[in-house]
């Protein structure tokens, strides 16, 4: 009889280390490391031959998804802030140990002609683009709505949402019939938290995104879906994602008592992106632990 796993304890789940980093934050100085997969992810060769282009891929969930497309067969483009790039070398290294193609590419999707450019850099690196995921994004948090300052809020926009839009814009001159875009929102467009209100705001605003795009692209055949994940142990919580006093328990108050990992987010990242979710488009996936999404 085949061994169960209670899930509860599957991964880390004790206190964590009260920690703080400038942002974005740095992975491999985290403790502890988040399993992104490196060695517990398993492929089954089911994007074999794929092109992918990953947004926020040298760390937390974005390093997940890059690492199991490789595993599962496809060429992979990470783009990341350039502060990132120790952590971007480790995916890297992971990509390529399994025979596949990795494309670094760093660069601030603040910047729009960057962020438009970066669409068309990777499906020349790749030659083709057929999985876009956009995961990047921007976590302050304010405990006053007064503290939110127009910058803060121009950053947020501009990482979370309109980067989204450039991006769609330019690869709809790359993707196939057949194609996938996913894009990371958060269980925060659903349940927000006082303290992260403009995050909220733009992560409301990936659902609509998604729900139109997929309506406008299924005649073309391009499936558009989203992952909302719920407290997932990344360098965005430790680098002004969350109150560094809220660190210890970060997680617990879960119906899993645990943050986590984004290993665990992976195999929803693959379904959506291959033959498998052939019927699945203008959907949210909610990975949170047991915390609802509706």
């Amino acid at each position: 009889m085949t061994e169960l796993n209670n899930p509860k304890h599957k991964y880390y789940e004790d206190k964590f280390e009260k920690q703080e980093q400038q942002y974005p934050g740095i992975q491999n100085k985290m403790e502890p490391v988040p399993d992104c997969g490196e060695e517990s992810y398993k492929g089954y060769n089911r994007l074999e031959g794929r092109k992918a282009l990953v947004t926020g891929g040298d760390s937390g969930i974005g390093r997940a998804a890059a690492i199991a497309y490789a595993k599962e067969g496809a060429d992979v483009a990470i783009n990341y802030l350039p502060d990132e790039e120790s952590d971007a070398e480790e995916v890297r290294s992971v990509i390529e140990a399994q025979g596949r193609k990795a494309v670094l590419l760093p660069g601030d999707l603040r910047d729009e002609n960057f962020t438009r450019n970066l669409v068309h850099d990777a499906a020349k690196a790749l030659d083709g683009l057929d999985i876009l995921v956009m995961n990047a994004g921007m976590q302050q948090y304010q405990k006053d709505v007064r503290d939110i300052t127009t910058e803060q809020l121009k950053d947020t926009f501009t990482i979370n949402v309109f980067s989204n839009v450039w991006m769609m814009q330019e690869a709809l001159d790359h993707l196939p019939e057949g194609g996938s875009v996913i894009i990371t929102t958060s269980i925060q467009g659903f349940s927000p938290s006082d303290i992260l209100a403009d995050y909220a705001m733009t992560k409301s605003a990936q659902r609509s995104f998604i729900i139109s795009m997929a309506s406008q692209l299924g005649e073309k055949g391009i499936r558009v879906n989203g992952v909302a994940p719920g407290p997932v142990w990344t360098p965005l919580q430790i680098s002004g994602g969350q109150p560094p006093e809220n660190i210890p328990e970060f997680g617990q108050t879960t119906p899993l008592e645990r943050a986590g990992q984004p290993v665990e987010l992976a195999d929803t990242y693959v379904l959506l992106a291959s033959d498998s979710g052939s019927y699945i488009t203008g959907q949210i996936y909610g990975i949170t632990g047991g915390m609802p999404i509706n």
